[in-house]
């Protein structure tokens, strides 16, 4: 069974977000890099490039697939994990804390609000 941690939000896409302020941190849940296998690669972003709600951000390859990154929230990269270039696998070994991909500075912080709970991606899932 995934963890599903309840500090955080989620979308239908798998994505999570955690945020403080007007920062929010975004990685992949336990059951997306599950659902993935082995993974190989991450296309980050570049810091600095601003999304819109839902866009493509980037990529995780595996021996499985690859999949694009959708990101939950509007706003603009202010840091990418680094550590992903080097050590893809972060994202299988540690979803929710060393295997976060961006921290963006959120555009509109209410559309956190907007994201699915714990409980709602459990049903999901």
């Amino acid at each position: 069974m995934s963890t599903i941690r309840d500090d955080l939000k989620y979308t239908q896409d798998h994505e999570w977000i955690s945020a403080e302020g007007n920062i929010g941190k975004i990685g992949v849940s336990d059951f997306a890099q599950e659902s993935l296998g082995d993974v190989t690669f991450v296309e980050l972003p570049e810091v600095g490039a601003s999304f819109a709600k839902g866009d493509a951000f980037g990529v995780v390859e595996s021996v499985k697939a690859a999949s694009d990154l959708y990101l939950p929230v509007s706003g603009t990269v202010v840091e990418v994990n680094e550590a992903l270039e080097d050590t893809p696998e972060l994202i299988n070994s540690s979803p929710y804390d060393d295997g976060w991909i961006v921290k963006i500075e959120l555009e509109e912080p209410s559309q956190v609000d907007e994201l699915l709970s714990p409980t709602a991606y459990k049903g999901l899932i």
